[in-house]
């Protein structure tokens, strides 16, 4: 039974209270201004879902922005396409004391198109540009949109962001109770969130929470701030009706209506590809060749139109127009792999630096990225098939680690993308450099890097010489007067290996004082970067990537120099990591060997402290020098 009533009664309290608040800035709690620089006043969002195909969204919010930087918090826009319209806009602006200063209107709104550069929609998006006289001041904003996509429910976070604070915050959901709404709280404290809940109505509230501000290391926001995800088991996506009861029922009904009918291939293609694959002898010597085939051939561009913006593009308008989105060259390589002979499956991810898997727990239309699976014994291979650059089977930092949606005809399921455990992620450096009497130093040095740090470097080669040049010297900004005679870098695909191989000269890195010269005895691969120090940290704190580095550096004295004094030998393990340096002297040479061993993890605020002073143990090992005494 679809119930009207209750949510009326519910809405007349939440807007009641709108007219009624006092606008002034004055009247904003001093715990709510600390850290702010904007306060969401009230915000009221009532959703009404009257069937599986309309779905109304009415907004109201208050915010009064602080300064510049809060205006980011005006939220004043709605987005709209073919399925989805925007009934009312409007917003009035009000000075410090709550007086009237303009009301907006409809019109007065700015309309823009959201296709630019390679991404191609028909969604467009209405919104308030307006530009303040003074600060602060307050905006109350209203809106009402109709759509027949039941698929996205907006998720509630009361908490918009940092530095910005909350008066007050709610959301109610009124729904046709046979089509299997459910929702999900994360990340509130004890007795924040208030709920009233009967059949086919939910009302959720908050009151005053403080601005948070932006701390170092902290993990993706999502993870620790509070929000509601809301959803339906029985949903309409562009006029396909959806099931989403389970991930193994939503994963079929994805084949079925959005991948199903659209790997077709012309003929001639399916003939090419045997006849290229036909000397390979394992299903992956197959897959290398088709994934370097669909490299060559095609380029992305981001399609959203429609149904389109979730259904692929029929594989055969790829191979002839030789161009699509992730879910267009993920399902063309698919095909096309098909056509070798060869399984795969379409997946569904998050893509992003930092990891953000789907939500194990809440069964919805998640994800923004699509890549492709080739199962290979007990494990899975991973392409990424919008890149021309990424070597067959080498995932990176934008899919690895998290969850993905494996879609298959049946037993769909969430899997675990690669893990690049942490020395996996690796750094070798060898080399040797001179120091000579007047303290310029000269040498060369080979770095081979593999795993995530590969990741960072495998796009050196596509840069000019200047760019490199430039790059460089940013990397090694802690020598002054530094030059590179020679820059040569070297991908090697098929291992997933980069190597530099760098020659430096600098001026003046031996400082000389009398007779005595000093310099900073690793020169190749300093850490300098110490996190932040906090008063009262509040968040978690996260080291999203671990990694391992070796160093082996050879170093010439100059002639008719002694060592006067040398850092001591060191080694410190710690729950973070591992660091260890030693110095060898050989006659008029020394040997600097060093490793480097960060572990991957999330940690309690209340051991941050201690990962700040491990960093900073770290660096000032570093940077220690070696005393030279002229005989």
């Amino acid at each position: 039974m679809f119930l009207r009533k209750p949510i009326l009664f519910l809405l007349f309290i939440a807007f009641n209270a709108y007219s009624q608040q006092d606008l002034s800035v004055l009247s904003i709690s001093q715990e709510l201004r600390e850290n702010a620089n904007a306060v969401i006043r009230s915000y009221n969002k009532e959703i009404t879902i009257s069937s599986r195909k309309s779905m109304s969204v009415k907004t109201s919010r208050i915010v009064t922005v602080l300064n510049d930087y809060g205006n980011d918090y005006i939220d004043a826009s709605e987005f709209f396409d073919k399925s989805t319209k925007i009934k009312s806009i409007e917003a009035i602006i009000y000075d410090a004391f709550g007086k009237e200063i303009k009301k907006i209107k409809k019109k007065d709104f700015r309309d823009r198109s959201l296709s630019e550069g390679s991404i191609l929609t028909d969604n467009r998006i209405l919104y308030l540009d307006y530009t303040p006289v003074q600060y602060p001041y307050t905006i109350v904003y209203t809106s009402e949109t109709e759509t027949s996509n039941t698929a996205f429910i907006s998720s509630w976070m009361p908490l918009e962001g940092l530095y910005v604070s909350t008066e007050k915050s709610s959301v109610t959901i009124n729904h046709d109770t046979s089509l299997g709404f459910k929702y999900k709280a994360y990340n509130f404290d004890e007795g924040i969130l208030k709920k009233q809940e009967q059949p086919g109505v939910l009302a959720l509230s908050v009151e005053n929470l403080p601005a948070r501000r932006s701390e170092d290391y902290s993990p993706y926001f999502l993870q620790i701030m509070p929000h509601v995800l809301f959803g339906l088991d029985k949903f309409n996506l562009e006029g396909v009706e959806g099931e989403a009861s389970n991930w193994e029922a939503f994963g079929t009904w994805m084949y079925n209506n959005l991948l199903k009918g659209t790997e077709e291939l012309p003929e001639e293609t399916v003939a090419k590809i045997k006849a290229l694959t036909a000397g390979a002898a394992t299903p992956l010597e197959k897959a290398k060749i088709v994934y370097e085939y669909m490299q060559n051939k095609t380029r992305y561009i981001s399609i959203q139109l429609g149904i389109g913006g979730w259904k692929p593009m029929p594989a055969k308008d790829v191979d002839r127009l030789g161009y699509g989105d992730c879910k267009a060259l993920t399902n063309y390589t698919r095909a096309l792999l098909q056509a070798a002979g060869v399984e795969s499956y379409y997946a569904v991810v998050y893509g992003d630096k930092r990891a953000r898997s789907l939500r194990e727990d809440f069964v919805s239309m998640q994800g923004n990225h699509v890549i492709l699976a080739i199962p290979n014994n007990e494990d899975l291979v991973w392409l990424e098939c919008t890149s021309q650059q990424l070597p067959f089977g080498f995932q990176g930092s934008f899919t690895d680690d998290r969850t993905a949606l494996l879609v298959k005809p049946e037993d769909s399921k969430l899997v675990r993308t690669h893990v690049y455990d942490n020395k996996s992620n690796s750094q070798n450096s060898k080399g040797a450099y001179t120091i000579k009497q007047d303290g310029t130093i000269e040498g060369t040095v080979t770095f081979t890097s593999a795993g995530l740090k590969y990741d960072d470097k495998y796009g050196y080669e596509f840069l000019s010489p200047d760019e490199l040049d430039k790059k460089y010297k940013n990397r090694f900004s802690y020598i002054n007067n530094i030059k590179f005679k020679n820059i040569k870098v070297n991908n090697s695909k098929d291992k997933q290996l980069l190597t530099e191989d760098l020659a430096i000269e600098a001026a003046g890195y031996g400082n000389i004082s009398g007779n005595r010269m000093i310099f900073a005895v690793n020169a190749f691969n300093q850490s300098v970067s110490v996190p932040q120090r906090y008063r009262d940290r509040k968040a978690p704190f996260e080291i999203g990537t671990g990694y391992y580095d070796t160093d082996e550096i050879t170093i010439n004295l100059p002639e008719g120099f002694t060592v006067e004094a040398k850092p001591e030998n060191m080694i410190f393990k710690d729950k973070f990591g591992e660091y260890k340096a030693e110095y060898i002297i050989t006659g008029n040479q020394v040997t600097y060997k060093r490793s480097m061993h960060l572990y991957k993890g999330r940690y309690d605020n209340t051991e941050y402290e201690n990962y700040r002073q491990f960093c900073d143990k770290i660096a000032r090992n570093d940077k220690a020098k070696m005393v030279l005494v002229k005989q």
